[in-house]
């Protein structure tokens, strides 16, 4: 009786305080704006499966993946074990044995996740505290947390295995069959004489480490423990690859972007909470490894910290304009997070590749954010690299990033029967050129390439020529939405004039653009990237290739081609359509792979800082030892040629894949 008051007491005080403690966390979300994130629950539940529950993304890490992932499985089945020991702390005989054969299958997993827990956490030590991983390592606060958060996990899995143990030795008949693991522990170090106190001991370390440790978590970096499956159930279904958009004809809207936390979702609030620290983000990000100061990780852990600084404070005057705040609340409300808490000199480090998003394990959106922020920076603040100044100046004069006449966007066309839909209605395909494909010299070619190919397989298409206007990427990547807003309604209505449906593009920028963005002004097309178009042309027989002898080419996937939309197989059969064609594949590959350094604007600003992205990634290509590097971007093209002059190993060939197929045609 004593034992059932006392840990009733326990129970009930730690339950009001955890309770308190969610409440108050949880209630700082409030500030954040409202966001529809109900839609598809099928495809929602889908996602926890796989990503949350199944990890997959925690095993993209073959070394820390099934390290967390049987800490996490250990401690699903431990739910079992947990609430059982807190049900015999209100009444002593309870188990879960009358489950039957279910029973038996649980506490066989939890005798061996005890085991497996156990082994896991002494990595998890090893990799943190003796081999020092780079990603893991932290300031006091950090380590003193993970030591904390192992030390407790240690404690909760040595207890249960032990009062397992003695529960063995007190009850032996059916303890082989179900705990072989504790069984042999109780048979090896427990005396029946000692078994019940044992037992005891263990219960009650057992129990009151785990009521610690949920009054721990929502003040630790490790709240992902509760967060992290609602942040993937309410994720973006599929890639976030689009952006959203601004009514610029909303009279109510104060201002654009991103500033404060206010100006953030409830869901990227959620994504700090649900951030893990783990570094994956920052360990593929093309800025940071290249020594650059941006940080994903550092972004959403600022999120938190702010959050937590300013958000009461918010919500305070949110409900009592006029009331009076203390000098200490007055301080932390003149600070913003962007430029207090965010560098916003690393906000234009990134090159918005994705890499960070796709090796989130809990489903985090940092690129969004990014760019919410230099929403705010550009059109708010005027405050952007002095290089964009005329990118965007060239956009709004002449529909380009460069100093270029519109009237000069069809000049690569001249002498090669390539028709403008003015002149030619009927099309089919509009071959979308795009501003590198009609501007740049070295970008020039891959049209003329593609054209040349649409013409010998009969395609009927056409291109819109000094109609059209950059597709909006670049002024929505780099936070000038105002300018990408009139971009983007011009080529719709351009295009509405010409029924357009289908489009094929050179870029896969424009790809993304349309595909992903455009609809979200209203306009859906087919797109094709032209990589997977040529792969359809070749399977039909319009184009027949033959081989120039063997060559050795590395191929390098386009983030807004491969990560964005997942297109990794169709460019590469194409590249193998060619006999005597053989792909090599670099370091970093498929959905792993490196940016080019060219994305988010990146290709008309300067990298002051570090090492240059486009070196690093053409080094992993030239370490192929192929002769080609083929690409299917015309920016990573510039960034690929770039690299290989500066590393002067200008003997290997940088080409698109419209440049090899139409080398090897079969005229």
């Amino acid at each position: 009786m004593i034992k059932t008051i006392v840990f009733a007491l326990i129970f009930i005080a730690a339950m009001v305080f955890l309770y308190t403690s969610l409440k108050k966390v949880l209630g700082l979300m409030k500030v954040a704006k409202a966001e529809d994130r109900s839609d598809n629950a099928g495809a929602r539940i889908a996602n926890v499966l796989k990503i949350a529950i199944g990890q997959s993304k925690i095993f993209r890490d073959s070394a820390a993946g099934p390290v967390h992932a049987g800490i996490f499985w250990g401690f699903l089945v431990f739910l079992f074990s947990a609430s059982e020991g807190v049900i015999q702390g209100f009444y002593h005989g309870f188990t879960w044995g009358f489950l039957g054969p279910l029973y038996s299958l649980i506490t066989l997993s939890t005798d061996i996740f005890c085991v497996v827990i156990i082994i896991a956490i002494v990595i998890a030590f090893l990799r943190r505290f003796v081999f020092k991983i780079e990603r893991l390592q932290g300031d006091k606060s950090e380590v003193l947390d993970a030591t904390i958060v192992l030390g407790a996990i240690f404690t909760i899995t040595v207890s249960l295995l032990i009062q397992n143990a003695a529960h063995s030795v007190l009850i032996p008949g059916e303890a082989w069959a179900i705990r072989p693991v504790s069984s042999a522990i109780g048979a090896s170090i427990i005396s029946l004489s000692s078994a019940g106190t044992v037992y005891e001991v263990c219960w009650w370390i057992h129990i009151i480490t785990i009521l610690g440790f949920a009054n721990f978590l929502p003040y630790s970096k490790h709240f992902h423990v509760y967060t992290s499956i609602p942040n993937v159930y309410f994720g973006k279904l599929g890639f976030p690859n689009s952006l959203e958009t601004i009514d610029f004809e909303d009279e109510s809207i104060e201002k654009f972007g991103v500033v404060d936390i206010d100006d953030l979702s409830w869901k990227n609030i959620l994504d700090s909470y649900s951030c893990t620290h783990c570094g994956r983000c920052a360990s593929v990000c093309p800025a940071n490894t290249t020594g650059k100061e941006l940080s994903p990780r550092e972004i959403i852990v600022q999120m938190r910290e702010r959050t937590v600084d300013a958000a009461a404070i918010i919500l305070k005057l949110q409900d009592n304009p006029e009331a009076e705040l203390t000098e200490d609340e007055q301080k932390v409300l003149e600070k913003r997070f962007v430029g207090d808490y965010e560098s916003t000199t690393a906000l234009w480090q990134c090159t918005t590749c994705g890499a960070c998003m796709q090796e989130c394990p809990v489903s985090i959106e940092h690129v969004p954010v990014i760019v919410g922020m230099r929403r705010n920076l550009v059109m708010m603040e005027s405050d952007f690299p002095a290089e964009l100044q005329s990118s965007f100046g060239d956009l709004e004069n002449n529909a380009t990033p460069w100093s270029f006449s519109q009237e000069e966007r069809a000049d690569w066309a001249e002498g090669l029967e390539v028709p403008t839909a003015a002149e030619k209605q009927d099309f089919d395909v509009l071959f979308w050129v795009g501003c590198a494909g009609s501007y740049d010299d070295r970008a020039k070619k891959i049209s003329m390439a593609f054209s040349k190919l649409l013409n010998e397989a009969g395609v009927n298409y056409a291109i819109l020529g000094t109609e059209e206007m950059c597709n909006g990427d670049i002024a929505r990547r780099t936070g000038n939405e105002y300018l990408a807003d009139m971009l983007v309604k011009t080529n719709i209505e351009t295009m509405s004039a010409y029924d357009v449906k289908k489009i094929v593009t050179i870029c896969p920028h424009c790809f993304n653009t349309f595909k992903n963005d455009y609809p979200l002004f209203g306009a859906e097309y087919e797109v094709i990237p032209h990589s997977e178009f040529l792969n359809q042309l070749i399977k039909e027989g319009k184009l027949k290739l033959k081989g120039n002898g063997a060559r050795k080419v590395a191929y390098h996937d386009s983030c807004y081609l491969g990560r964005y939309n997942g297109i990794f197989e169709a460019p590469r059969n194409t590249i193998k359509s060619v006999p005597g064609l053989s792909i090599l594949e670099p370091g970093r590959t498929g959905d792993k792979g490196f940016c080019c350094g060219a994305g988010g604007g990146q290709m008309f600003m300067e990298e002051t800082e570090g090492k240059r992205v486009n070196i690093e990634r053409t080094e992993e290509l030239l370490a192929t030892g192929a002769d080609t590097i083929a690409a299917n971007c015309p920016f990573c093209m510039t960034m690929l040629t770039d690299g290989v002059k500066a590393l002067d190993k200008e003997n290997i060939e940088v080409k698109d894949i419209a440049e090899i197929i139409l080398e090897n045609l079969d005229k």
